[in-house]
């Protein structure tokens, strides 16, 4: 005698099996429902918590089918334990991508005034820059930003971001900006008079950055002020060991950065 199943539902109308995904800390997924993307930051007690880019939580259930990874509809399971941690962030607090390699530059680039700048950039937001090809260059001032830009000839392939430092309005700096007129190049920049004062103080173990009297050169007068040896290059190297991620810098050059770098990325 034949036997037959107690499910009579016609195969074609059977959900298709879907993979099953350890919920480990990084892993970036999206919760079709809301539209929700983040990085898994914790799972518990049949729960999985998500942070997104601006670092909002969210937690979902971890039910059969209720996620999307990469496109592709998965479940996510609780990792098993003792699996190995993976780092989960960049120095910039994005979701990293271990053994991504570097995208081919793309043509649209991102200028900052100077090589403490572009070493600052560097530290925080290389590894986002490789993966999206952006190449960071260094100006030496922003007196002839406008030519620059015209020679750059910024297009719609070829975006061009612009950080200035001490960019208020009124400011020198802030007029040069206003000339530059390209709807493919973006000028922005952040209060400080240097990019030294960006990086939180309480990094560097002090207090907070001196005032310097108008007329004196500020980076002397900030090593004179705290007791360094008036060699504006080490004191540079000294300010620098002391970044180690995002959480080192102030917000309005974050902001700043995090913008440049979606405009010249921007589809």
């Amino acid at each position: 005698m034949r036997q037959y199943s107690t499910d009579l539902t016609p195969p074609w109308k059977k959900p298709k099996p879907v993979p099953e995904v350890p919920a480990e800390p990084g892993l970036v997924v999206e919760e079709p429902g809301t539209g929700f993307c983040g990085a898994v930051v914790r799972c518990e007690a049949g729960t999985v918590t998500l942070e997104d880019r601006f670092g909002k939580h969210r937690v979902f259930p971890m039910e059969p089918r209720g996620f999307l990874l990469e496109g592709r509809v998965v479940t996510l399971v609780r990792p098993s334990p003792g699996a190995p941690a993976r780092p989960t962030r960049t120095a910039s607090g994005s979701v990293a991508v271990p053994g991504a390699r570097a995208r081919v530059a793309r043509a649209g680039r991102i200028y900052v005034e100077g090589r403490h700048d572009a070493e600052l950039v560097e530290k925080v937001w290389g590894d986002d820059l490789r993966i999206e090809g952006v190449v960071v260059e260094y100006l030496e001032g922003v007196d002839d930003l406008p030519s620059i830009v015209e020679s750059f000839a910024p297009g719609p392939d070829a975006r061009l971001g612009v950080l200035v430092d001490h960019l208020v309005p009124g400011s020198k700096e802030w007029h040069i900006a206003q000339s530059v007129t390209s709807e493919h190049a973006l000028v922005v920049g952040h209060p400080y008079i240097d990019i030294w004062e960006a990086v939180k103080p309480s990094s560097l173990g002090i207090g907070s950055w001196p005032r310097v009297p108008r007329g004196q050169d500020w980076k002397t007068g900030v090593c004179r002020a705290l007791g360094w040896p008036q060699n504006t290059g080490a004191a540079w190297q000294r300010i620098l060991s002391g970044v180690h991620s995002y959480k080192d810098l102030e917000p309005e050059l974050l902001g700043r950065v995090e913008e440049l770098i979606d405009f010249v990325t921007a589809p």
